[in-house]
């Protein structure tokens, strides 16, 4: 059997040691790094982790003999590639991640190097003025067209997967456009933590992405605790308050009267009342309301039981117009006022011929003074009389009226009233 050397077992026994005393084990990926970068680095890290680097086979060696006590740290094998290097530390891996990237510089890629990223080529104008970099452009999958004179990129390219292998004529394209896909400085690969692996993927996170979800995840919490009524001290409050709101709800939507819905149901039933009136084009001013107390004080004095009472002035007209006629020449001439007093009297009974001398004078002048007033009275007398022989009428006016004066003191008849009325009739 080949002979060990002695440094090999104490670096394997320091190794298996540091794997068991530390809880989190890390991988990193010191390839293409340079040196000054890695003193930097280790200057940096110094407080928070150790980083140990041997060959591969002796780390892997260092594994099996921890295995047993720390179950699934053999799956570190996976990350470990390029010039790997392990740490050991205490602190959250996260944050020797996020320490690590904060420390990384850009740098332009070199034939031979790993990919690692998607490295991309944008569509765009380029510095390239029409000649031999056309076909080296289509050389590396790109489309391209000259415009006033500079050539351009028709679409976007990935020219370089990751995990691939930069060719020289994309690191020399790299080169010339200016794009440094890579990045100098330790990169972080994996870590192990209570049998569980942590990649890059999982390590490297957007912290302001991260509090956003945070915070929803609460809201949606809040939302569901809420919705299926379960209390705590962080919804307790606003369970009281949807409580209250439901339970005010329902007593608007079953018109159940309460303190705090009382003035919104009598708000609730005005609208209603307005919009059944609008519909029946029934008016709701307060005039409307005034005139029908107005109307019990007119409708009495209605010309119906007064109609008999105004046959009298027929009769007293001509009286009216033989006093009238006479004042009117007592103006003229004072001495045959009793003259023409007395002519009157005696003319139809001795003397019919002085009528038709003294008429023709006067009578004209008082049927012209009062022809005016006896017209406008004797056709109301005839529709008053007219309307006589009709009692039904009467009665339906005096029923409007005390309709009229029932609704004026807020008496209403019920529907109940209404059919007993239609059915006795």
């Amino acid at each position: 059997m080949a002979k060990v050397a002695e440094y090999k077992k104490e670096l394997v026994s320091k190794f298996a040691q540091k794997m068991v005393d530390y809880p989190i084990i890390g991988v990193v990926n010191m390839e293409s790094l340079p040196a000054a970068q890695l003193v930097k680095m280790r200057s940096k890290l110094r407080d928070k982790l150790e980083m140990i680097m041997t060959k591969k086979r002796l780390m892997n060696i260092a594994i099996d003999n921890v295995k047993d006590k720390k179950p699934g740290i053999e799956k570190l094998r996976e990350y470990m590639s390029g010039m790997p290097a392990l740490i050991f530390t205490k602190e959250n891996p996260f944050t020797i991640f996020k320490i690590i990237k904060q420390n990384k510089s850009k740098a332009p890629a070199k034939p031979g190097q790993t990919a690692p990223i998607d490295i991309e080529i944008k569509s765009g104008p380029t510095p390239f003025s029409p000649g031999p970099v056309i076909s080296e452009l289509g050389a590396l999958g790109l489309k391209t067209k000259v415009v006033e004179g500079k050539i351009n990129i028709l679409e976007d390219h990935v020219i370089v997967k990751e995990g691939e292998e930069i060719a020289p004529n994309a690191a020399s394209m790299m080169l010339r456009l200016g794009i440094e896909p890579m990045e100098v400085g330790l990169n972080f690969v994996a870590a192990y933590e209570d049998g569980v692996i942590y990649d890059k993927k999982v390590l490297d996170i957007d912290e302001e992405q991260f509090l956003a979800d945070l915070g929803n995840a609460g809201r949606w919490a809040l939302n569901l605790s809420v919705e299926i009524g379960y209390i705590t001290k962080d919804n307790v409050e606003t369970l009281i308050v949807k409580s209250f709101n439901d339970s005010k709800a329902l007593a608007l939507s079953q018109v159940i009267m309460a303190d705090a819905v009382v003035d919104m149901i009598l708000a609730k039933a005005d609208s209603q009342m307005r919009s059944v009136a609008g519909a029946a084009n029934y008016d709701l001013t307060p005039k409307a309301a005034e005139k029908p107390e107005e109307k019990p004080a007119e409708v009495p004095a209605e010309p119906a039981p007064e109609a008999p009472k105004e046959e009298a002035p027929e009769e007293k007209a001509p009286a009216q117009a033989e006093e009238k006629p006479a004042e009117a020449p007592a103006e003229e001439k004072g001495e045959d006022i009793p003259a023409q007093e007395e002519k009157p009297a005696e003319e139809p009974k001795a003397e019919p011929e002085d009528i038709p001398v003294e008429t023709p004078e006067e009578e004209p002048e008082v049927k012209e003074e009062k022809a005016e007033d006896v017209p406008v009275e004797e056709p109301k007398v005839e529709d008053k009389e007219a309307e006589k022989p009709e009692p039904e009428a009467d009665e339906k006016v005096k029923k409007m009226v005390e309709d009229t004066k029932k609704f004026a003191s807020g008496k209403r008849e019920t529907a109940e009233s209404l059919l007993e009325e239609a059915d006795e009739s």
